[in-house]
């Protein structure tokens, strides 16, 4: 038997749906994101408990399979913004066909039409997301960064940037910069 849930894309959520099947005595045989799959069925009563257990931990349970084929969407881009450091073989839209065995123009239209938000729009949200965290929290320089996030090129970076943010990624790493001063030292500094 399988069950979908929604709102599992790390996998400590993950371990903890299984760990509440297994609770109620269910043998879980495959995790993955979006399904688990049971070597046995589980009765209404159980469904509806693990129902309520999984809804406080913010993770529901569905059955509609485009809503899980817009979840392994989702989690293979974040896969590729946070996990992959080398560039994808094709472009994303060839990359999630082959993945996912789907025709990309279904999967856009479905994603579109769940998220409210194209595959591309929330591919470049995250990838600017993660171009931030690397300004912020790593020593990189914006060509290293822009490299390493598989830019073609630092002005193609700053551009996407900006478009997204409002701001240059030098404007960006400078404002945090003043955020994080104390007070007294940005004044010493005229910041």
């Amino acid at each position: 038997m399988k069950i979908f849930i929604k709102n599992t894309v790390d996998l400590s959520k993950l371990m903890f749906v299984r760990d509440e099947l297994e609770k109620f005595g269910l043998h879980v045989v495959s995790v993955e994101v979006g399904e688990i799959t049971m070597d046995q069925e589980f009765t209404l009563s159980q469904y509806d408990r693990l129902y309520l257990i999984l809804q406080e931990a913010g993770i529901e349970l569905f059955e509609d399979k485009k809503e899980l084929l817009v979840q392994k969407i989702k989690y293979i881009i974040l896969e590729v913004v946070y996990r992959h450091n080398d560039p994808l073989i094709h472009n994303l839209s060839t990359h999630l066909a082959e993945k996912l065995q789907h025709d990309y123009t279904y999967m856009s239209n479905l994603f579109s039409e769940k998220q409210h938000t194209t595959i591309e729009k929330f591919y470049i949200c995250h990838k600017i997301e993660r171009v931030k965290e690397l300004l912020v929290y790593e020593k990189l320089s914006l060509t290293d960064i822009a490299h390493k996030m598989h830019y073609s090129s630092l002005a193609h970076l700053s551009s996407q940037f900006k478009k997204v943010t409002g701001l240059t990624p030098s404007q960006f790493k400078q404002q945090h910069i003043e955020n994080d001063l104390p007070p007294e030292i940005a004044g010493k500094h005229g910041l």
